[in-house]
């Protein structure tokens, strides 16, 4: 969390040097009105709190899932149907790191392989204090993530176990969001935001232990927080 804690305190400290600059400089923004569309690029950190067993239809649970983070741009557009409430729609892919702690009394910590994610998010927000050069607001909304380009590790570990294949479902999630706006000058804005997305995924496998292959499957709870700060233009 040091990188998001020193995000966070940068955009504190520039809300603080644009309270106390001059008079003239602090009515030369734009306040958010009806009509108007944002767009805003972001550096996200995308952090999975991913919980999962892994499971053999034979010999049942043999071991836990791993999801690494990943950092991201990322691009959001917003319409504003009033000067208040505005959707936003999210643009962005990560790629992650699976691992498991499958069959862990032989293997250990295996690399399940890589996946991407496309986890497009539309949220509606409410707008605070949108005339006000620092605006936050909240939202809720519906995410639906696509996992592409699965590469499985195929590379065995110390004890001779590989992953040969994977497969993730496609899913629909939840999302639930807060953020603040903070206006620079004309129509440009600095941004924090922080978004929840309820999560899950059900993924098979294939492991080979010594020539013998093991099917396995687990449903993955992901849940990640993707935090962003960045700058953003109205039109």
């Amino acid at each position: 969390m040091t990188i998001l804690s020193r995000a966070a305190a940068a955009l504190l400290a520039t809300s603080a040097l644009v309270a106390i600059s001059s008079p003239s400089f602090a009515q030369d923004f734009k306040g958010k009105s009806a009509g108007d569309i944002l767009i805003r690029a972001r550096g996200l950190a995308v952090l999975p709190q991913e919980k999962g067993t892994i499971s053999n239809s034979a010999l049942g649970d043999v071991g836990k899932a791993r999801v690494g983070n990943d950092f991201i741009p990322e691009v959001d557009f917003s319409y504003f149907f009033t000067d208040n409430i505005a959707a936003e729609l999210i643009a962005g892919t990560s790629r992650h790191r699976v691992k498991g702690n499958l069959l862990s009394a032989v293997g250990g910590m295996t690399d399940v392989g890589k996946v991407s994610l496309l986890p497009p998010t539309l949220t509606v927000q409410y707008h605070f204090m949108p005339k006000e050069r620092v605006s936050p607001y909240v939202g809720a909304g519906v995410n639906y993530t696509l996992f592409y380009n699965e590469d499985a590790a195929e590379s065995p570990n110390g004890a001779g176990l590989s992953i040969t294949d994977t497969h993730y479902k496609n899913r629909f999630g939840w999302a639930l969001q807060a953020g603040v706006d903070v206006a620079i000058t004309g129509n440009w804005s600095l941004n924090l935001d922080v978004k929840k997305i309820f999560l899950k995924t059900d993924v098979t496998a294939n492991a080979n232990l010594g020539g013998a292959v093991l099917p396995v499957s687990s449903k993955v709870t992901l849940d990640p927080w993707l935090v962003g700060i960045g700058v953003g233009y109205r039109f």
